[in-house]
């Protein structure tokens, strides 16, 4: 194959998805690099492919991503793929990309299996507009504190996440995000695939109690309601009535979530009226 760096997304569980064309650059390049060749050679196997393997992954690419290079820089056609998907989605590789675009090597994308857009399409959810988030923090309080940055976001959201996670990760998005639909993603394409779709309220419950939490989530969550003309006034008026219940935290984040206003015009706005009123801010 002409030199260059493939980049070829394999599938992410059933064996089946794998394309004509990355099944064709496999077994035609010189060498694959690969995050564990334990992982690879199962696709070897199921297509009788012989492409020597090698390891590229977060531990040994400092040392790996030199010899890769020398490799393209005396012509050789090399594969990148990751454990499962598109290479460089929420796995390594990015380095090695932006250091053979550097070098001037071709870099060549081959699409394929991506669990971000098979959970999407499959989401119910708008598709018009999304984002990509990946895994948020693992600790309460910087997960908290990233859900508080992306709550205002006009878009769809994705989010990957691990069994032992996704209880706490959906109680917390749910309390930043408010009533919202969502739809968790379970073991796409493999043997117990499994696809929730509910409001977040309804989903966090459910696997806070016997949903079953085995296996690799993709999480999707609709975007923020659109305000239909909210202006000034309304805004006040709504914020009133929150703040009658609620603490002033708690108002605006409840308001921000019903009319998809920044929260920080919002809580600027509640911070005017608890002035105005005579309140202190609680």
């Amino acid at each position: 194959m002409p030199g260059g760096l493939y980049l070829v997304a394999t599938p992410i569980g059933n064996l089946g998805d794998v394309t004509l064309r990355a099944l064709e650059t496999l077994a035609g390049v010189e060498v694959v690099a690969c995050e564990d060749s334990r992982v690879t050679r199962r696709l070897f196997e199921r297509y009788g492919i012989t492409t020597p393997l090698m390891t590229y992954h977060d531990h040994n690419a400092e040392t790996a991503r030199p010899k890769i290079l020398a490799r393209l820089e005396a012509g050789a056609a090399v594969a990148l793929v990751s454990d499962a998907g598109t290479p460089l989605i929420s796995d390594p590789g990015y380095k090695l990309v932006q250091a053979a675009v550097v070098a001037g090597h071709p870099v060549i994308a081959l699409p394929g299996a991506s669990a971000v857009l098979a959970a999407l399409t499959a989401s119910g959810l708008p598709t018009d507009r999304f984002y990509f988030e990946g895994f948020l923090p693992p600790r309460e309080t910087a997960r908290r504190a990233r859900l508080d940055e992306l709550a205002a976001m006009p878009a769809t959201l994705v989010f990957f996440e691990t069994g032992p996670r996704i209880a706490a990760m959906l109680g917390d998005v749910a309390a930043a995000f408010g009533v919202r639909p969502a739809a968790v993603c379970r073991e796409l394409t493999k043997l117990h695939e499994e696809i929730r779709r509910g409001d977040l309220g309804e989903l966090a419950r459910a696997y806070a109690g016997d949903a079953e939490t085995r296996g690799e989530f993709v999480v999707v969550v609709g975007p923020p309601a659109k305000a239909e003309g909210v202006d000034a006034i309304d805004l006040d008026a709504m914020l009133r009535h929150a703040l009658a219940t609620a603490s002033l935290k708690d108002a605006v984040e409840a308001v921000a979530a019903a009319t998809g206003e920044k929260r920080r015009i919002v809580y600027q706005r509640a911070l005017a009226l608890t002035k105005k009123d005579g309140d202190e801010p609680a």
